[in-house]
């Protein structure tokens, strides 16, 4: 019996200037190669997407909003193809510096109904290490314009231990991004990935005890002005929790398209080429994996415990057909406080979230392989 999938992620490759950090699939914007980026991507759309009720649609980048009004036009006619539910989120990914008025207007018509917007940092001399450059100014009023636009679910991204990066800049950044009220912030810590310029250059990461001190800072201040830390790098206003993003997190199936897109169908996850020359030429799947029942097992337990909601036991049962308790021997966890549990859930106590790898791993090793049975699944 075919799955319902109702999430899809779109990927947009193209962007006007490359940050010194990012690892995501994409290369700079030429206009002769985006309408034929766009008709590879409307095929590849018709090929595998087998006409379920969407409720998610998310287009990431790169940076979407470099394309042109036309090219946004002709992206949404493809888009078009999808069966959207009555209220579908749909989260369009931009840049400050890209987002016009006359692009959020179309955006707007075209039913996107939450911005997530790349400002990582306001201060200057940090802007000038990762490669980006966008004002208080700019920021302000792109998010006037779009709530002018009735646009008013926006996320912001906030990107912390930086190289040199102090406590003071920190709270700046903070200070001011608070001020613009949005729902939504979701926080990331520098990682120096293989082949970003930044690791090419040699920066290091910064000392591992002054980042944890970031982080406590960021997770106080928000939770201090009502934000919820829903997720272990996300935090949002009542209602405003990305639903896009808690479809990834609950190990749900979803539908991936565009160079660099990952996707979950059928108990296979596959990841399409990072190339878009190959990904022109009607190549688009890089690579696939069948899961076993342990690996969705794995995943459900890797993901879930990300949210502050936890693994929820009876969902966990219904899936699986079988106890959280008898397949894993968590107890000891809980007990250490590392983990809390009540009638209805297992989730990672907060004031350990910052080392949850250690705790994830700690939770996969007490799987009990003696009540193990590939026919639970």
């Amino acid at each position: 019996m075919k799955k319902s999938i109702d999430a899809v992620y779109i990927h947009i490759p193209f962007c006007q200037n490359i940050c010194s950090y990012c690892d995501f699939c994409k290369i700079y914007y030429q206009e002769k190669i985006v309408d034929k980026y766009l008709s590879m991507l409307e095929m590849e759309i018709k090929n595998k997407y087998q006409n379920d009720i969407i409720t998610t649609l998310y287009i990431g980048g790169g940076t979407p909003s470099c394309l042109s009004d036309k090219e946004l036009r002709k992206l949404f006619r493809i888009i078009k193809i999808f069966k959207l539910s009555s209220s579908c989120e749909i989260t369009f990914e931009a840049n400050v510096e890209s987002l016009d008025l006359s692009k959020i207007k179309l955006l707007k018509e075209n039913g996107v109904n939450r911005i997530s917007l790349g400002m990582e940092t306001i201060n200057s001399k940090l802007q000038k290490i990762i490669n980006r450059k966008t004002s208080k100014t700019e920021i302000i009023n792109c998010i006037n314009n779009l709530r002018n636009n009735d646009i008013y679910n926006i996320n912001l991204d906030l990107m912390y231990a930086l190289p040199s990066e102090t406590v003071t800049d920190l709270l700046e950044d903070l200070t001011f991004l608070l001020s613009l009220d949005v729902p939504h912030i979701s926080t990331y810590s520098l990682i120096l990935e293989d082949h970003t310029k930044l690791k090419i250059e040699g920066y290091k990461q910064i000392d591992s005890d002054l980042d944890y001190y970031m982080y406590s800072i960021i997770t106080n201040t928000l939770k201090s002005k009502s934000y919820i830390h829903y997720e272990v790098s996300n935090f949002s206003k009542s209602n405003y929790q990305s639903k896009h993003n808690l479809k990834y997190w609950n190990n749900c199936e979803y539908y991936g398209f565009g160079a660099g897109a990952s996707g979950y169908i059928n108990n296979i996850r596959y990841d399409n080429t990072r190339s878009v020359t190959k990904y022109l030429n009607g190549k688009t799947v890089m690579d696939e994996e069948l899961l076993t029942i342990k690996d969705i097992i794995n995943y459900e337990v890797i993901l879930n415990l990300r949210t502050n909601e936890g693994i929820i036991k009876e969902n966990f049962k219904n899936k699986f057909n079988i106890s959280l308790d008898k397949l894993f021997k968590y107890k000891t966890l809980v007990k250490d406080g590392f983990l809390v549990e009540n009638y209805k859930q297992v989730f990672v106590n907060e004031k350990y979230i910052y080392v949850l790898n250690e705790i994830i791993l700690k939770f996969l090793s007490t799987l009990q392989t003696n009540v193990y049975d590939d026919t639970i699944y």
